[in-house]
Parts: structure tokens; sequence; C-alpha cells
């Protein structure tokens, strides 16, 4: 199979669709953020899935701006760079969550309370410095990266228009977050990873439409040749 640009991007596409659905499982199945469940079994799997939720994700919004480079001009790269770093704070934190942690419970479990409640906003008693501000650094990211990259592609016209207001309004949810209850402030993310979906899905079907064929005749002539 001959690797192609439009392969490539439809894989890019594929990787946003799995990354939505891994998003939106996430939030129903994700353990309390306490001491007590960093190592437990639960704590790894889900870990391993946000993981390859965030990678995913980095591949298919990639793939969603490149294919859309010139219609989204300047307002589709700063989303996407905002975006992607987003995904790239999202990966480190993760690991560190889900196989640096663990470890550190028996030993320093102040220390890992205090590094839960960089996301989850509940505090601590060890003073993690400046990670302690990567919690409304990555709500930032999340939230002007959505609304740009979304606003970018209605913009564009290239792909879906409601599936990039949909990420608007997904990524605009993360506003409430701070309103309810941690636990459930995660279904917020529900829409974002129903525009992942949907953009992704666009972003395939696109290029199958649009994937160049080889004619008849030239597959007749490279037959006989």
């Amino acid at each position: 199979m001959a690797i192609t640009t439009s392969r490539l991007i439809r894989a890019c596409g594929l990787s946003a669709v799995l990354a939505g659905l891994l998003y939106i499982v996430i939030q129903f199945v994700h353990p309390t953020e306490d001491v007590a469940a960093v190592t437990g079994s639960a704590w790894l799997i889900v870990g391993a899935m946000t993981l390859a939720f965030a990678v995913l994700g980095l591949i298919g919004v990639t793939g969603i701006y490149l294919r859309q480079v010139q219609e989204t001009g300047v307002l589709g790269l700063v989303g996407h760079l905002l975006t992607g770093t987003f995904f790239l704070l999202a990966t480190a934190f993760t690991f560190a969550e889900t196989f640096v942690l663990p470890p550190l419970v028996p030993e320093a479990p102040a220390f890992v309370d205090s590094f839960l409640g960089v996301f989850a906003d509940t505090g601590g008693d060890v003073d993690l410095g400046a990670l302690r501000a990567m919690g409304g650094v990555s709500f930032a990211l999340y939230l002007l990266g959505g609304v740009l990259l979304g606003s970018a592609v209605v913009r564009a016209r290239v792909l879906s228009r409601g599936a990039g207001a949909l990420l608007v309004a997904g990524a605009a949810c993360t506003l409430l977050v701070p309103l309810v209850p941690h636990a459930l402030g995660r279904y917020a993310a529900v829409p974002y990873g129903a525009a992942l979906i949907w953009l992704g899905y666009s972003l395939w079907t696109e290029q199958r439409r649009t994937a160049p064929t080889t004619p008849p005749s030239v597959g007749r002539a490279r037959a006989t040749a």
C-alpha cells in the first residue's frame, strides 16, 4: 500500500474519532482522584486510556489543521498551536500520574495528594512551585484552543461547520467546571469529545471523496508494461 498525503490525513481523521470516543468514555469510568485510588488497577487502565486520548488527539487536530491550512489562516494556526500544546501537557501529566505517582504513595503520600490537586483544584500541603499553575494553564489552552480552532473550521468551510461549532461549544463548556463539583464537571468534556468524533469523521469522509483515483487506461498500461 502506497503512503499518500490523502491516506495520512484520513488516518488523522480516524485518530480524532478514537480520541473523542476515549475522552467520552474516560469521564464515566475515571476513579476518584485521591491517594487511595492511585495504586489501583483502575487508575492504571484509565491512565493508559488518557495517554492514548492525548496522543491520538494531537495527531487528529494536526490533520484537521493541515487539511485546511490556507483556509483557516492565522486563526487556525493559533488554535492548533494552543490545542496541540494542551495535548502535549496532558500527555506529560498523565504519564506522571500513571507511572510516577503510584510508587510514591507509600513514601510521599502528601506529595501525591498535592500533585493530584493541581487539576482537581483541591490544593495540598506540599508546595509544588510552578507546577501549581499548570491547572490554570491547561484550562486556558483547552478553552482558547478549542474556541479558536473550532471558529477557524467554521470559517474555512472545508470540514463540517457543525462540527466546528460543536468544538467551540465543547471548549466553552469548560467554563462551567469551576461552578460544579469536580466529579460532575467531568461531563462537560462530553461535547468536546463529540466534536472530535464529528471532525475526525468529516475529515476521513472528505478525504475519501477527494482522493485521486488511477484512470483505467493507466492501470492497464502498468499491467502490460
